[in-house]
């Protein structure tokens, strides 16, 4: 099979801040900004990476989401629980100052972890963690 990944969702409460977030602090490109009922579902990705996108939507949104499931939902959220997505960089301490210097959520520093990688995390605006590993 020829399979790839085009794009993954990842959770926003605040489309602004997020749209702010992953273009300003990450450098992302954004590829689609589309609004409909009020609310906001913005794809942003990486320069040079057209074929790889994240949609930032909003789950309130999600079709047969119960009032509890949404309640849970922005509770985890509110946590950091809720998404995670995992990047890499090929300077991952480079990226890291970057980061620390747009003011970025910082999780973790840069760490040589037990598994076998070195990577730092962030949070978004919407509480979403971005692990980054250093790229082999």
């Amino acid at each position: 099979m020829d399979i790839t990944i085009n794009a993954s969702f990842l959770a926003q409460n605040d489309p602004d801040a997020a749209l702010a977030f992953y273009r300003d602090t990450l450098g992302f490109e954004v590829r689609n900004d589309v609004g409909y009922g009020g609310k906001r579902w913005i794809t942003v990705g990486p320069a040079g990476q057209p074929q790889t996108s994240i949609v930032l939507y909003p789950p309130e949104a999600s079709p047969g989401v119960t009032d509890a499931e949404r309640q849970t939902i922005a509770e985890m959220m509110a946590k950091g629980t809720f998404g995670i997505i995992l990047l890499a960089s090929k300077n991952l301490d480079a990226t890291f100052e970057q980061l620390q210097a747009r003011q970025a959520d910082i999780v973790q520093e840069p760490t040589d972890q037990p598994y076998g990688v070195r990577d730092c995390a962030v949070r978004d605006p919407a509480g979403n963690m971005i692990r980054i590993q250093q790229a082999k």
